[in-house]
């Protein structure tokens, strides 16, 4: 009976971790789910998130339905990244995918109380592996405000190169915002002084 039951539990713990569909150094990435529309939420609504990404909080109800539709989208991936004990840290995305072309974009956010800690890197570099490493990606694309400094430096650091400024591309609290668009090509991954993700 005892034994029984500590069957039942290891069974349950099994079910409660998070299958992880692409590892890097130091984070794991887990496809994105409906059931996680509370915690995307959460970190949706932080001020400065809003602000740096852009974004116009959405109701719990609209978000789940967002996620509903991106869940369906065969032109993006979705993933939350895990920390090795399993706590989710953020959100990122290999979004807009033309296979046909080799493009796509990629989007990051990280909960307020987990940045600056590297995590931001590790996740864009396994994503941008996954897209180069996986898939037939040519060209990977990514826009920030010019102020978000922090997103401006993990993208550098990820390898990407400023194309531009698109001026006054953004309207948020009022004011118009500029966007740094940044690019990083197949042959500059490929010359990356790294380790991949598959080696992690």
């Amino acid at each position: 009976m005892i034994e029984d039951r500590r069957i039942a539990d290891d069974e349950l713990d099994a079910e409660a971790e998070r299958e992880i569909s692409w590892r890097a150094k130091s984070v794991g990435l887990a496809a994105l789910d409906v059931d996680d529309v509370e915690l995307m939420h959460s970190w949706r609504s932080d001020p400065v998130a809003a602000h740096h990404m852009g974004i116009w909080p959405r109701s719990l109800t609209a978000l789940r339905e967002h996620i509903e539709r991106d869940v369906e989208d065969d032109d993006r991936d979705d993933f939350l990244i895990l920390l090795p004990d399993s706590t989710p840290v953020g959100h990122v995305a290999l979004t807009s995918q033309n296979i046909a072309d080799g493009t796509a974009q990629v989007e990051l956010m990280l909960a307020a109380q987990h940045r600056g800690q590297g995590h931001g890197t590790a996740a864009l570099d396994a994503v941008v592996d996954l897209a180069f490493g996986e898939l037939p990606m040519y060209r990977l694309t990514a826009q920030a405000h010019t102020h978000n400094a922090p997103a401006l430096a993990v993208l550098a650091k990820s390898g990407f190169t400023q194309e531009g400024i698109s001026r006054a591309a953004c309207l948020h609290r009022g004011r118009r915002h500029d966007l740094a668009l940044f690019s990083l090509l197949r042959p500059e991954w490929e010359e990356l002084n790294r380790p991949r993700a598959w080696d992690a």
